[in-house]
């Protein structure tokens, strides 16, 4: 029994080893979800160019994750995991320089590159391992939930730090922007040396790392293209993806349409960042007692109402109802955020390629990085007043519900497995 408890330690200690670098990694890429129109003040931007730059972030996600996958099937996930860390955070120092528009580009380009290609597959794929088969949800909720409960404490002090420097002077934004930035540079450079020494290289055997390496990776891709639970898993992820996307979009529709504060709307979305770990974290345990599948499912449908609420909220509405649709909506898309990869343990995909097919499924279920940005930019620009933002939230609930049907097939038997 103490044995099984070591292990038991073993591998929740691991979990949380990666749960604490996946939850530092990513809230400098993704700054605008509490502090767009801040940003565009302070770099002296449009909203467009913003949008332009997550879309960059999004093409090279795109490039990156199969060549990811390949990478965290052939080396150590410890070594790239610290190294990501430690890149995000140089080129953070360079983005708190409030650059010009052309290095913004360079710079979400090459933070794409940092967290796509040496970090997320093998991320994935290590708490894939971790996991029994029966214990995928807790551990993918556990992932995504406790990652949600780091940036949720992180943005916490940010915004509180933020809020305290505009207290001290009302004109100060780029400042108080540059001293969040450097506030999130700090963790990952703490992060980053713990990872290395701290996280253990969970490769798998000399024998199956031998079978890998002589590996064709034509065949190798064949085999993941052919599985039809490896296509499903695609469409729950895109379409789960896109309602979680949509919520970034958040902060300025509140302050632009609701006559809030930035710290107001700071407050609100970072409330929401606190539905993360609930939301992720239950899911994935209700999800293993239940059925993965048939709870994304359900979670899919539920979500993707919440969010059409979202178009309906009237901008004379009371402040505590749309706290109130935005929490609704950050518990839910958390919820489906916990379960998704989840349904990746009953794909049946050997361990020797599973950073190939983490790769190729994030390829395809992240790709609203690129074309959401896109189509959100031109429908808020050419229907102001709040319509815009109205539309793209209808658009993305009725490409949820897509979702909640593969989510479905999913969790049918096929005759041919």
């Amino acid at each position: 029994m103490s044995l099984l408890n070591s292990a038991a330690f073993r591998s929740y200690s691991q979990l949380a080893l990666i749960v604490v670098a996946a939850g530092a990694i990513y809230p400098l890429l993704y700054l605008r979800q509490n502090f767009e129109i801040s940003i565009l003040e302070s770099f002296s931007i449009t909203q467009t160019q913003l949008r332009y730059c997550s879309s960059m972030l999004g093409i090279i996600f795109m490039v990156t994750y199969i060549p990811s996958g390949w990478l965290a099937d052939r080396f150590s996930s410890r070594k790239l995991l610290s190294l990501s860390l430690l890149a995000t955070a140089l080129l953070g120092i360079w983005f708190s320089t409030m650059p010009s528009y052309s290095s913004l580009l360079i710079i979400y380009g090459a933070w794409g590159i940092a967290t796509g290609l040496t970090f997320w597959s093998a991320h994935i794929k290590l708490v894939a391992m971790l996991a029994d088969k029966d214990q995928q949800g807790r551990f993918f909720g556990i992932l995504d939930g406790g990652r949600g409960l780091i940036e949720a404490l992180l943005a916490t002090m940010a915004v509180a730090l933020f809020a305290y420097i505009l207290s001290q002077d009302a004109s100060a934004t780029q400042l108080a922007l540059k001293q969040v930035i450097y506030l999130y540079v700090g963790v990952l450079l703490i992060v980053s040396p713990l990872v290395y020494w701290l996280l253990d290289d969970l490769e798998e055997s000399a024998a199956v790392t031998e079978e890998t390496a002589k590996s064709v990776f034509l065949d190798d891709l064949k085999d993941v293209l052919s599985r039809r639970e490896i296509w499903l898993c695609a469409i729950c992820i895109v379409c789960g993806y896109q309602l979680f996307y949509a919520t970034y979009s958040f902060a300025a529709y509140l302050q632009q349409n609701f006559s809030l504060t930035a710290v107001m709307v700071g407050y609100i979305t970072v409330a929401k960042l606190w539905m993360r770990p609930i939301g992720g974290i239950a899911a994935g345990f209700i999800g293993d007692w239940a059925n993965p599948e048939k709870v994304l499912s359900i979670l899919l449908i539920l979500a993707s109402c919440a969010l059409a609420l979202m178009a309906f909220v009237p901008a004379s509405s009371a402040a505590l109802l749309m706290i109130t649709v935005v929490l609704l909506i950050g518990l839910l898309t958390y919820g489906v955020r916990g379960l998704y990869w989840a349904t990746l343990g009953g794909c049946n995909v050997p361990n020797k390629i599973k950073g190939l097919a983490i790769g190729i499924i994030s390829m395809i279920g992240y790709f609203p990085e690129v074309y959401l940005p896109l189509l959100s930019a031109p429908l808020i620009e050419n229907y102001p007043g709040g319509l815009g933002y109205k539309i793209y939230y209808l658009i993305v609930s009725v490409a949820g519900l897509f979702g909640a049907y593969a989510a479905y097939l999913l969790s049918k038997p096929h005759k041919n497995d």
